[in-house]
């Protein structure tokens, strides 16, 4: 993912904003085919350690490469995003999927009301204001099963995102402390992944 210096937006990114970067290019960060997306990908599965995933909760699926990667071994994976257009490629992309269901929804003011094994944010936190991570965190909290995991993975490079890559994470993660603990973290010049469980 390359990702520009620029001034650094205060709020959290809106539908519109995704709409219209969706709209110039269908996979405007290169899911699909850039080197570095599928180094994450594979440290993402890595760090999951082959283990049954259960119900997974994805926010940020954007044109489905990952869901469809994670599906092979969970029970099943409601996949959001914020915009409708890379969820109508993801869906034509994962149509044979029997255990994947995609859905808009914009975090956290909208949130699924059932609780999942994993939930994973990779590289959608920072897209949210500090205020929106703390709410984010705590109805992760809520909705996660007594053996839940959540996964975060962040680029660690500048963006003119709300948060940076570290900021997000640190947020997420202090705002949780008293309910959910890091039990594996990895971290490289490109991305960190924190995985937590509850404590």
């Amino acid at each position: 993912m390359t990702h520009e210096s620029k001034r650094r937006n205060s709020k959290s990114f809106t539908a519109k904003y995704f709409d219209e970067l969706y709209a110039k290019d269908s996979d405007p960060w290169r899911f699909a085919t850039s080197p570095y997306e599928h180094s994450k990908y594979l440290a993402t599965l890595d760090i999951l350690n082959g283990q049954p995933l259960g119900t997974v909760f994805e926010v940020g699926c954007s044109i489905g490469v990952l869901t469809r990667a994670l599906a092979s071994n969970c029970d099943s994976i409601l996949a959001v995003d914020g915009s409708e257009i890379p969820l109508a490629k993801a869906r034509r992309e994962c149509d044979e999927l029997g255990n994947v269901t995609f859905a808009q929804m914009r975090i956290p003011a909208e949130w699924p009301s059932i609780s999942f094994d994993l939930i994973l944010f990779s590289e959608v936190l920072y897209c949210l204001d500090p205020n929106d991570i703390q709410e984010t965190a705590r109805k992760t909290v809520q909705s996660l099963s007594p053996m839940g995991r959540v996964l975060l993975v962040y680029w660690l490079g500048d963006t003119d995102y709300p948060c940076s890559g570290d900021e997000a994470c640190d947020i997420f993660i202090s705002t949780a402390k008293e309910s959910l603990k890091v039990v594996q973290w990895r971290r490289n010049e490109d991305y960190r992944l924190d995985l937590l469980r509850l404590a």
